[in-house]
């Protein structure tokens, strides 16, 4: 029997795919405290400032704020404190030797609900130099321009 795979978009990095090339994407767990996650499902998260890091063998995420939850009192974290991804052994070593080796990035792209569960997706990320900035609004104007005159002609 088939499971249903039901995702929640909880929030969104558009900004990295303006300032960076995306060439690999990966799906991490997060480790959460019971109030966060309630803060969660209220829609109370931002990635922009974002950045995931490696520190001994182990993946995190710094930067993401998670306001804290109205009701939580005394059990509310700090808003901006690291938290823990959870990788398996052989993606984090891979990803490591990517970063090192190439000059790449790690990226928080969205944070969303799968299966009742808090998934976060990374992506191995090149940065865009200003010309490349500007080759990709020029592409996106003429595709605008294309549909534009599509609809146009259909009428």
């Amino acid at each position: 029997m088939a499971k249903d795979i039901s995702e929640r978009l909880i929030a969104n990095n558009k900004k990295a795919y303006h300032d960076f090339f995306i060439d690999e994407t990966y799906e991490a767990g997060l480790s959460l405290a019971g109030t966060e996650v309630k803060s969660l499902r209220m829609g109370q998260c931002s990635i922009k400032e974002a950045y995931v890091g490696i520190e001994d063998g182990e993946i995190f995420v710094y930067h993401m704020h998670i306001n804290p939850y109205e009701r939580g009192n005394i059990f509310n974290k700090d808003p901006l404190r690291k938290r823990k991804l959870l990788m398996h052994k052989n993606e984090i070593l891979k990803l490591s030797h990517q970063i090192k080796e190439k000059g790449y990035t790690l990226m928080p792209l969205k944070v969303y609900f799968k299966n009742g569960r808090v998934k976060i997706e990374i992506g191995l990320a090149r940065g865009k130099k200003n010309y490349d900035k500007r080759e990709d609004i020029k592409k996106r104007d003429q595709q605008r321009e294309a549909e534009k005159d599509f609809k146009i002609s259909l009428r």
